[in-house]
């Protein structure tokens, strides 16, 4: 199996959904599920039917964090010290066209959230940006017009 990089947070993150799924959400939703067994008939419970398709959801995505967490290959970003930017790089880029500053930390595929400004490494924003260095042009042909951002500042936190 491929290894997937991660930083040391994202894999914190997971571990923590994965604990709190198991030892906290599945033994609510067994109760929940007994308690609603407990009013009679199934075939007609409402809460009864919510609460076993909240299992499996529970369940799924325990299995899902596992195969994750398994293939996660966690980076220490905190060790990098280069000028070009890579994995774990927060990045400070001006778009050229609107002259808008923009901020990204690069990612693993599974730590991405483009609201809190986290892309990965693979999107076309992310690849764009790989192993350019300050001052340099990063190109993303997007599909309402080409995006070119210049790179304004490198760190790895």
């Amino acid at each position: 199996m491929k290894r997937v990089p991660m930083t040391a947070g994202g894999y914190s993150n997971m571990k923590e959904e994965l604990d709190r799924l198991m030892k906290v959400d599945r033994p609510m939703n067994i109760q929940a599920i007994s308690e609603a067994r407990a009013h009679g008939d199934l075939s007609e419970n409402a809460e009864y039917h919510a609460a076993k398709e909240r299992q499996s959801f529970i369940e799924g995505r325990i299995q899902e964090l596992n195969a994750k967490l398994a293939l996660a290959d966690v980076i220490d970003t905190s060790k990098i010290t280069q000028s070009k930017i890579a994995f774990g790089a927060k990045v400070k880029v001006m778009d050229m066209e609107a002259e808008e500053e923009y901020e990204f930390i690069l990612v693993g595929p599974d730590e991405a959230n483009v609201k809190s400004g986290k892309i990965s490494i693979s999107s076309p924003v992310g690849r764009a940006l790989i192993g350019k260095e300050v001052g340099d042009i990063a190109t993303v042909k997007a599909p309402a017009r080409t995006i070119e951002y210049e790179v304004v500042e490198i760190n790895f936190v």
